[in-house]
């Protein structure tokens, strides 16, 4: 057997808002291992810990995909064994399918001795988010790999750019435990939009990407505000409402559907301020009777990174 890798791929928060299928941002201290190893038999190796009902097949799992699309790429025959942890369940608006494809092209790379930097990655993994999307996006895999916030400027030709924010911005999550698959949350969203509602969007995308780069609260509060997925996607999360009424009640920024739901994200400038979030956030699904985790996290900065 040959050299061995754990590597951790973070849970990413996407969209942010108004940003559909263009922005997101890595999350601390939630997110996948992948333990991977080197065989000189060829062919890929999954095993599944955590989330066995997912399948092992290569062609079938997301990161056998994105890691055969790298291997392809590279005109490689080489063999690799895998043992991927699910910390980020299937479903969960948190990037979980991204996780995955994220970690699993990191690992290998390292492996091969870098042949691609962790940009270059991205367009692998946008293959096994293809597999189970049915589109290639990037706005997850986009800041797993590389951490903190990150806009996809072009997806023809792929063109993927870091942008700044603020250090003292923080995201709380609440992940109730229903789960809504993304195929489906795309299937519901609109094939048209007027015109003067997609201006009102790209005002609220380009202000939300103007106040993260200056560390302009008041203008990130302002723009966090998605006039066309959020009323379509909100239907499938019970108490969405409630729970953006209690999160500015609590003094966030702004209040959003993570990903594809059914996860609920919301900013703020303050731990304290994030804690009663998560506080308020627990209430309002405590009260409909469904059980729910609350993830607080400033933003990742690092992306992939090898555990040992």
């Amino acid at each position: 057997m040959g050299r061995a890798i754990k590597i951790f791929a973070p849970a990413t928060v996407a969209n942010i808002g108004p940003g559909f299928d263009v922005l997101g941002l890595a999350l601390q201290n939630i997110g996948d291992e992948i333990e991977m190893q080197l065989n000189s038999e060829g062919g890929i190796k999954i095993t599944m810990i955590g989330s066995e009902d997912l399948p092992t097949d290569p062609t079938k799992n997301v990161a056998g995909v994105a890691l055969q699309a790298m291997l392809d790429q590279l005109g490689s025959t080489q063999g690799f064994e895998m043992t991927i942890s699910k910390n980020v369940l299937p479903g969960s608006g948190l990037g979980s399918s991204a996780s995955s494809s994220a970690g699993a092209v990191f690992a290998a790379n390292e492996l091969l001795n870098r042949p691609y930097t962790k940009t270059e990655l991205i367009q692998f993994a946008m293959a096994g988010e293809a597999s189970i999307a049915g589109k290639p996006h990037a706005d997850n895999v986009a800041p797993s790999l590389l951490g903190g916030v990150t806009l996809v400027r072009s997806y023809t030709p792929l063109d993927v750019v870091n942008i700044g924010y603020p250090n003292d911005l923080f995201i709380t999550v609440v992940h109730p435990q229903i789960e809504v698959k993304t195929a489906d949350s795309k299937k519901i969203l609109r094939k048209e939009i007027p015109l003067e509602l997609a201006v009102a969007q790209w005002g609220n995308v380009a202000g939300l990407v103007s106040g993260f780069a200056s560390s302009d609260f008041e203008l990130i509060g302002r723009s966090l505000q998605d006039l066309i997925v959020e009323p379509i996607r909100s239907m499938l999360i019970p108490g969405f409402h409630e729970l953006k009424a209690s999160a500015i009640k609590n003094g966030a920024l702004g209040c959003s559907i993570s990903g594809s739901g059914p996860s609920v994200f919301a900013l703020s400038n303050s731990l304290e301020i994030a804690q009663q979030i998560g506080e308020g956030f627990k209430t309002v699904f405590n009260r409909l009777e469904i059980d729910n985790h609350i993830h607080i996290s400033k933003v990742n900065i690092e992306g992939a990174v090898i555990v040992k």
